[in-house]
């Protein structure tokens, strides 16, 4: 006896007999057959490529989920197969890996920090003993004595001639009240004594020195050319001018530096100013000198911090006996700070990039996790750790850029992008 299929439909139900008399429900039932297996297939050729993921070796941050090109340099993109049971946000690497890249690690414990603080810094002129010298009149510089950077102008040196309309007719009003004094003093009531004076205040106030005007009362012949002095001593770290260059009333000749007194400009972030004695002395040590130290004191601490380093500036003024210390030469400011007891870490272990500090540490035989920390004071070698770690963590002392670069070629992300910093 045949069976009777029966298939609902929205009006009702349609009643099969015979179902080899029925070709279209035979073809109707191979087809939802067809689809059934082409379905399994799929979901089996999307599990498998799940498991592979496409990179770049140039550019690890580009990941796609197929064969192509890569968008940023166009070349072929590299099949790399995802490990089993990694965790999304763990890197594991091979025994060989961690011996090929050097990874060392160290458990964190808790240690003292704060006895010395060393700064990098560098020599630097002291600027309260520069000064400029400047042109009291207009005119063309007609001569130059010293021409070098770094020449030693000695006060009182003859510096620069200059040729000035304003100052010769000036000469010429002097000489003439000098004549009229001598001529008509005893005949009228004009007080030529006094024009004399306003004439020769003028010269004075316009640069002249006193013998310069006694020489021209003497010889009653004004030159065109006027030899001005230095008005201070030091060393020439700037010369705008040149020969035959006119230079406006005010105008800067050089500017001279006194070397006897040097500053040695150092960096400090600002989580170690608290730690600092302001008030105290600094030695500063000279690798270029042999290793010589200087004992100083801070004399300035910049009150402006750089909003996007984090840095202020100290200055300690040393002397400089004998103008064997040279500006621009490197050095070490070395501070007395408050010793504490804390958890420290080497400074190789921390990875910092102005935004965030982050360290790795080993969370099974060959894994390793990154970590955000909050850092504190640096001294010597060592960096102070004061939050995101606790005293028995294994972290990973040496080799840590490494891993981090092995993270986000395999991962095609900073290991830390979405943190909160």
């Amino acid at each position: 006896m045949m069976k009777q299929l029966n298939i609902s439909t929205g009006n009702g139900q349609l009643t099969i007999g015979n179902l080899l008399c029925r070709s279209s429900v035979c073809l109707l039932l191979i087809a939802c057959c067809l689809f059934i297996l082409s379905a399994c297939k799929n979901k089996s050729t999307k599990q498998t490529e799940s498991d592979v993921y496409y990179t770049c070796s140039m550019d690890p941050q580009v990941v796609e989920q197929k064969p192509g090109k890569c968008p940023i340099c166009k070349m072929d993109l590299t099949a790399v197969k995802k490990r089993t049971g990694e965790k999304k946000d763990e890197l594991q690497l091979s025994d060989q890996q961690i011996q090929l890249g050097n990874i060392q690690t160290d458990t964190i414990r808790t240690g003292t920090i704060g006895d010395r603080l060393v700064l990098t810094a560098s020599l630097n002129f002291d600027q309260m003993k520069t000064s400029s010298v400047s042109s009291r009149v207009m005119g063309r510089i007609e001569k130059l004595y010293f021409k070098n950077m770094g020449d030693y102008v000695s006060k009182g040196a003859a510096l620069y001639a200059i040729y000035s309309e304003d100052l010769n007719n000036a000469k010429q009003e002097y000489l003439l009240a000098l004549e009229q004094k001598k001529t008509f003093a005893a005949e009228t009531v004009i007080d030529y004594e006094q024009l004399l004076q306003s004439a020769k205040n003028k010269l004075l106030l316009w640069g002249l020195s006193e013998a310069q005007i006694n020489e021209l009362a003497k010889t009653k012949k004004p030159t065109p050319l006027t030899t001005f002095y230095s008005t201070a001593a030091g060393y020439i770290t700037s010369m705008d001018i040149r020969e035959g260059d006119y230079v406006m009333e005010g105008g800067t000749i050089v500017k001279l530096a006194d070397l006897s007194t040097l500053w040695a400009e150092a960096q400090v972030y600002t989580l170690q100013l608290s730690t600092i004695d302001l008030n105290g002395t600094a030695t500063v040590q000279l690798p270029d000198m042999e290793g010589k130290e200087l004992k100083g004191r801070i004399e300035f601490v910049n009150p402006e911090i750089n909003p996007d380093t984090r840095i202020n500036l100290i200055r300690v003024s040393i002397p400089n006996s004998g103008n064997q210390l040279k500006p621009g030469m490197p050095a070490y400011v070395v501070l007395k700070s408050t010793q504490r007891s804390t958890l420290t870490l080497p400074i190789d272990a921390v990875i910092r990039d102005g935004k965030s500090a982050t360290v790795w540490i080993r969370t099974g035989a060959q894994s390793f996790k990154s970590k955000m920390v909050q850092v504190g004071l640096e001294s010597n070698d060592q960096i102070e750790i004061k939050s995101g770690l606790t005293a028995g963590d294994v972290v990973v002392v040496q080799g840590a850029y490494l891993l981090h670069s092995e993270y986000v070629f395999k991962k095609g992300a900073d290991p830390m992008a979405g943190h909160n910093h």
